[in-house]
């Protein structure tokens, strides 16, 4: 037996169908009931809690309990960077689906990605970031630029607090198959624009929807 990380226990779990969907469910960034995974599994309650079982023996989820309600959630950023690097690789490699709809072309220009933005807008603010040398890029490593602090102030958002994450990662967009930022700090730019309710959450799904002047005021900070 090699030695090193269990790549195939991993994908082992991530495989059967059944899971695969619990856990792209899971990518909205809510936490979900056992109810709720199986009907986004398309299996019996019995079913989804076996599969449950499996997942959280493999640290992929977590549990909470609020009174008789139990939650299941994905067990954090590095999980869900993964789901959404695998969902990429499935868009460019793997067989193709029909046509996608409507809600898979919002998805594909903005979209919940566990906690932070990701799709065409996520990408284009990056670059955008990027080019204004307000986040510098090296690879896969994003950094704060010498105006980082100053500029992201100027719209109410502390880049000095000391989070357990990291402040600037690199998530792979498996719609643009670039990168969008992640981290606290692609978290904390999400719920800016959730605040200002520059767009809204798309019920029973990850797409996020930007109102006419929601979706200027958004270029308008991050875009020009």
């Amino acid at each position: 037996m090699r030695e090193g990380p269990d790549i195939a226990r991993i994908a082992s779990l991530v495989g059967d169908p059944a899971r695969a969907n619990m856990l792209s469910a899971l990518m909205g960034g809510t936490a979900l009931t056992a109810s709720e995974l199986a009907l986004e599994a398309g299996v019996s309650l019995p079913t989804a809690s076996s599969h449950l079982s499996k997942l959280m023996e493999g640290g992929l989820l977590t549990l909470a309990s609020q009174g008789r309600h139990r939650y299941y959630g994905l067990a954090g950023p590095q999980v869900a960077g993964m789901i959404e690097a695998i969902t990429g690789v499935a868009e460019a490699v793997g067989p193709r689906r029909v046509r996608p709809g409507p809600r898979d072309a919002a998805m594909r220009v903005a979209r919940v990605c566990y906690d932070h933005l990701a799709g065409e807008q996520a990408v284009a603010m990056l670059d955008r970031f990027v080019e204004k040398d307000i986040l510098r890029r090296d690879d896969r490593e994003i950094r704060l630029g010498p105006s980082a602090t100053s500029h992201f102030a100027a719209i109410g958002i502390d880049v000095d607090a000391r989070p357990r994450r990291p402040l600037c990662r690199a998530c792979l967009d498996w719609s643009v198959r670039r990168s969008h930022l992640a981290g606290s700090l692609g978290a904390a730019i999400l719920d800016k624009i959730l605040a200002e309710k520059w767009a809204r959450r798309e019920k029973d799904s990850r797409a996020v929807i930007f109102s006419p002047p929601g979706k200027a005021a958004f270029e308008k900070v991050f875009l020009s």
